[in-house]
């Protein structure tokens, strides 16, 4: 958000003018930011062959995939259905990694079908897919590196005790299913976790892929996943995406030369490209004082926005109905019958009732998460491009919610 002549602008666009509009609770989210993110990405990865694979868990309006596509974007799915939206987005099957956890084998059958690249984590769907696929459909496998990082156990995945890719220490058994079973390995992926801050996490884990590698003679790519660090208030540290792409960079055009070929590096970036781009949007419905907190309760909660109860995130908040009067401490609470604060003891501009309040860094893992607890409906989603704002969601409606319940009383 930018303040311009006091009043808070997204990509250009005064955002009380779009809370005006299109009504609160509302997702905004802004095209440059995003564009500006994927540049970033490139440019500090320059001098390889990098493909980006957009992890559209983090934000999946087809809106949204479909303008990372004209950005030049692959795209990073987890279930069938993310796959089957990226096919109706545009992306050609061979511009899509599927990379399920846990699922029924009929789902990776599916994709299959689809023609998409295919991730496999277990060593028991491993053998399933060699006994029906054999060398006929190429694969990539998913190593658990044994890596403890990103900023906490809920989004560090390469641990020891993670359910995520199959183990570093298991590749023998590996390399026996691979070789009985004529499975074509043509792609390593590794994925540590999110809030990565140490270019190092990367480094080891990249040594790991790189000696796995020796493996497998037909790869044609390794996938590092992601995990980038983005600020969530002022003064915090992020990850310092030139110096990592130097580093891994240089190891990887080694690595290359000692495989014998040059391979594609890829990434799958999901909070990084959207997260800093989007903005929430929620009015105060009441200023309630109690003998030693004043709360300001809004119009939504966690189940429009998660992230704050699951993993105790932070979000800046800011009044943008009132720029300039005196700050005062508030917790800003949401109106679900559970203790749904969005933030604890913020200094903010002054609120009254009425007032437009915007949580920022919601782009990332906002309206993908979100549910109807409490029978509240789903917010509408607005993206803003070329300085418009655009409609890319109708706000569900009492009727949504009623449209699949079936009445047999």
């Amino acid at each position: 958000m930018q303040l311009v002549k006091n009043r808070y602008q997204l990509g250009g666009v005064d955002l009380l003018e779009v809370a005006n509009q299109f009504g609160t609770p509302l997702y905004v989210y802004d095209a440059e930011t995003i564009k500006r993110q994927y540049n970033k990405l490139n440019e500090a990865f320059e001098g390889v062959d990098l493909k980006i694979k957009y992890a559209c868990k983090a934000l999946n309006n087809i809106n949204i995939i479909k303008y990372l596509k004209s950005l030049g974007s692959g795209l990073d799915t987890v279930s069938i259905q993310e796959v089957e939206l990226g096919l109706k987005a545009g992306y050609k099957p061979d511009e899509i990694l599927f990379t399920p956890n846990c699922v029924d084998f009929n789902e990776i059958i599916n994709a299959v079908n689809y023609g998409v690249a295919i991730n496999i984590d277990n060593i028991s769907i491993l053998e399933q897919f060699g006994h029906d696929f054999g060398n006929k459909v190429e694969c990539c496998i998913r190593i658990n590196p044994h890596i403890m990082a990103g900023g906490n156990s809920h989004i560090s995945v390469g641990h020891i005790d993670s359910k995520f890719g199959i183990s570093i220490y298991q590749l023998p058994l590996i390399d026996r299913i691979v070789k009985n079973n004529k499975i074509k390995v043509t792609g390593l992926h590794m994925h540590t976790g999110s809030d990565i801050l140490d270019a190092d996490v990367f480094l080891r884990g990249a040594d790991l892929l790189f000696d796995a590698a020796s493996h497998f003679p037909d790869l044609k790519y390794l996938d590092f996943g992601s995990g980038f660090k983005v600020a969530y208030k002022e003064g915090d540290i992020t990850t310092d995406i030139h110096r990592i792409g130097k580093k891994i960079t240089s190891n990887f055009n080694k690595f290359c030369k000692n495989y014998g070929r040059k391979l594609e590096l890829w990434f799958e970036p999901g909070k990084f490209l959207v997260s800093e781009a989007g903005v929430f949007l929620v009015k105060v419905n009441v200023v309630k004082q109690t003998l030693s907190t004043v709360f300001a309760g809004v119009n939504s909660g966690q189940n429009h926005l998660l992230r704050p109860k699951l993993y105790d995130a932070y979000h800046n908040i800011t009044n943008i109905s009132n720029t300039k009067s005196t700050k005062r401490i508030y917790s800003v609470v949401g109106y679900i019958c559970e203790t749904d604060t969005l933030g604890y003891d913020r200094k903010l501009s002054e609120i009254k009732e009425g007032d437009i309040l915007a949580i920022q860094n919601a782009g990332a893992y906002g309206y993908t998460m979100s549910s109807n607890y409490n029978s509240r409906p789903r917010p509408a989603e607005v993206f803003i491009i070329n300085n418009e704002a655009k409609l890319i969601r109708n706000r569900e409606t009492s009727d949504d919610l009623l449209r699949h319940q079936i009445d047999v009383i």
